[in-house]
């Protein structure tokens, strides 16, 4: 079997793992879903942006979109990746024919691609029933989404190797990006937290991925790509990959 057909078999088993896990369905696309139509009920009314007139629900659409990426691309792989390696499933991968790095790129890109198409269907969503607008750049916002989630797969396989048991990894992994949410300007609006805390939000990544699937949505000409916050994204991601590949563990914690 060749390397492309044994990428994309290992592959389509890392997404019908993903789909047929009732946990990874609730809390990777139902959850999102369900947050958006709780904020969209409770925040209402219009706002004025760069002269155009947009419903609230606008600023909500990729917020929640935000907190769908991360829950696709790092609660969700740093949970499998525990999960796979304290069963000992990791280990015996390794052990076949199959490339390590195989092993750890499908994984990556099924987070990746759970997180676009997460992304898609809250977008489908606030159009149809919210009247949130399609943002005129497109492209402006994949690029932010991809780069989002590829980064934020990148910290996942970097915080796993901290997370020593199967038990352990949804806790930890919530407890390290709910407080983040709200500092970032995902739950509450950025002008409402106080100084000290969007002060602190902005050294971690989840603020400015926040700002760059903003940005498409409220501005109305240009390529709206937020260069800078995407760059801060990226810089994570990439440290977050170079500690993974020096720390990164194949056996069980309980065996070493």
């Amino acid at each position: 079997m060749g390397g492309v057909r044994l990428f994309a078999h290992q592959l389509r088993a890392d997404l019908l793992r993903f789909w047929r896990n009732p946990q990874s369905r609730y809390f990777t696309v139902l959850l999102p879903i369900v947050f958006l139509v709780i904020f969209a009920a409770i925040f209402k009314g219009r706002t004025i942006v760069d002269g155009k007139t947009i419903p609230i629900t606008t600023f909500y659409v990729p917020a929640i979109t935000t907190l769908g990426i991360i829950s696709a691309s790092f609660v969700n792989v740093t949970i499998a990746v525990v999960t796979q390696r304290e069963s000992g499933e990791l280990k015996r991968l390794r052990g076949t024919p199959l490339p390590a790095s195989f092993v750890i790129s499908s994984r990556a890109v099924v987070g990746v691609v759970v997180a676009v198409v997460m992304s898609a269907l809250l977008l489908t969503l606030g159009w149809l029933a919210y009247g949130v607008s399609i943002p005129s750049s497109i492209v402006g916002l994949t690029i932010a989404v991809v780069v989002g989630a590829a980064s934020f797969a990148c910290i996942a396989f970097a915080f796993s190797t901290r997370v020593h048991t199967a038990d352990a990894a949804a806790p930890a992994t919530n407890l390290a990006v709910l407080p983040l949410y709200f500092i970032s300007g995902v739950f509450v609006p950025e002008s409402q937290i106080p100084r000290f805390l969007r002060d602190i939000a902005t050294v971690f990544p989840i603020h400015h991925l926040a700002k760059a699937l903003l940005l498409p949505f409220t501005r109305t000409h240009g390529a709206a790509l937020a260069g800078g916050d995407l760059l801060i994204v990226a810089a994570w991601g990439i440290a977050a990959l170079l500690l993974a590949a020096r720390t990164f563990q194949w056996s069980p914690h309980a065996a070493s």
